[in-house]
Parts: structure tokens; C-alpha cells; sequence
């Protein structure tokens, strides 16, 4: 029996070639009301993504409400790591989603799937992700590349995304359905940026490196008695 094929652009999977990331209000004053998690890893996981979607060409859309006032500028690594993102002013709107030049920048890259992150994560992340929904986009929200003031809002927050049809992923979870395979290229850039989503896979690393100088020696030795 043959799959149709749509069948996989149905699945809840993100597809490369049909994504576009959408990094809302990673701001720094914004970041100080963060309390559902430590700020320091919601800094990581934003600059995580950023570096990702540079990876895998995807485009990157960034916003920023009011950056001018309390709220702060973006943090500095999301336009470093993806000298690529086209960032959108807006003029007040509070849902990002109601700016017609954060509509038209999406609709100009003809791509249906949104990988959508936001802080403060019960608005900035939430509200367009709704929005999009309704305008018939399959949306994948990053839960801990967003941040909120605390874990009950963020709890709440979710169950509305997923009721309203948002699938929601971690940022090492986008990290793999992206990269696909270990057998490219750029694997070793690969696993730096797991090593900023969990610093601890940075001691995997290490001990896989280990393993190998210790057999590349042994290889050594045994041609040496041979």
C-alpha cells in the first residue's frame, strides 16, 4: 500500500524545508521576570535555536516589544548566531502576530511550519502561536527557550497551546528532528550546540574522545610489536 504524499507534511514533525523560526521578545529586561526556570538556560536555549536554524538554512524572524523602554533590547546571541534573521519593529502591538510586517515577513518565505519560542512565554510565545494556528500554520512551541514569571503560568499556558493545536517540544528535541543524522558534515557543530542546550553533554564528549585516544594508542602500540 503506497503513503500519500502528504502524509509526512500531516505528521506533527518538523520538515527543514518547510520551517521558519520565530524568536519572540528574548529581551533582556524581560528576562529578569523569568521564574520558571534559570535564566541562564532560557539565554542558552534562545541562542541554541538561533545557531540551529543558521545550521540548517532556515530562516529566522525576531521581534522585540518596545526595546527601547523597561522591556530591554534582544539578547545580543540570537543575531550573532543567525547573521540571517530579519528582525520586525513593531508599533505597540503586544501580540506579534497582529504586526502586518511580522505577518508579510513570514508569508514571504512561503513556509507553513513555525518553530515559535517567546518570552514572557503565556504572551509573546503564546499569543502568536494561537494566531498562527488560525491562519492554517502548523506551530511547534519551544517550552524552555521561553520564559515566564512562574511555573503555574507556564503549566497553564501550555494546555492552552496544545488545546488550540501547538505542538510542544523541548529545544534539544528541535535540535534532533532538524539535524536528522549523526552522517553529515557539520556533525561536530551539531554537538556544540547540545553542549549549550545541556552542558553536561559536553562531558559525553569528552569521554568519547577519551575512549578514542585510548584505542587510537593501542592501535599504535600493537603495529609498533608487530
Amino acid at each position: 500500500m503506497s503513503t500519500p504524499a502528504n502524509f509526512e507534511n500531516s505528521l506533527p514533525v518538523i520538515d527543514p524545508d518547510d520551517a521558519v523560526m520565530l524568536l519572540i521578545d528574548h529581551q533582556s529586561g524581560l528576562f529578569q521576570t523569568v521564574n520558571d526556570m534559570p535564566m541562564t538556560a532560557l539565554r542558552r536555549h534562545a541562542g541554541a535555536l538561533a545557531s540551529m536554524a543558521t545550521l540548517a538554512e532556515i530562516p529566522v524572524i525576531t521581534t522585540a516589544s518596545v526595546p527601547q523602554g523597561p522591556n530591554g533590547p534582544l539578547i545580543h546571541e540570537i543575531h550573532e548566531n543567525a547573521p540571517h534573521a530579519k528582525y520586525v519593529a513593531r508599533r505597540g502591538e503586544i501580540n506579534a502576530w497582529h504586526n502586518p510586517e511580522f505577518v508579510k515577513a513570514v508569508e514571504e518565505t512561503g513556509r507553513k511550519t513555525l518553530i515559535i519560542a517567546g518570552t514572557i512565554t503565556s504572551v509573546c510565545m503564546a499569543f502568536p502561536a494561537i494566531s498562527a494556528i488560525a491562519d492554517g500554520y502548523k506551530v511547534f512551541v519551544v517550552v524552555d527557550a521561553s520564559g515566564t514569571y512562574s511555573k503555574m503560568a507556564q503549566e497553564i499556558t501550555l494546555a492552552r497551546v496544545v488545546q488550540a493545536g501547538a505542538v510542544p517540544m523541548d529545544t534539544a528535541a528541535v535540535a534532533s528532528e532538524i539535524q536528522r543524522t549523526w552522517h553529515r558534515d557539520d556533525a561536530g557543530k551539531w554537538a556544540e550546540i547540545y553542549t549549550r542546550i545541556f552542558p553536561e553533554y559536553q562531558l559525553l564528549i569528552e569521554s568519547y574522545q577519551k575512549a578514542r585516544a585510548v584505542e587510537h594508542d593501542g592501535e599504535q602500540l600493537d603495529s609498533a610489536r608487530g
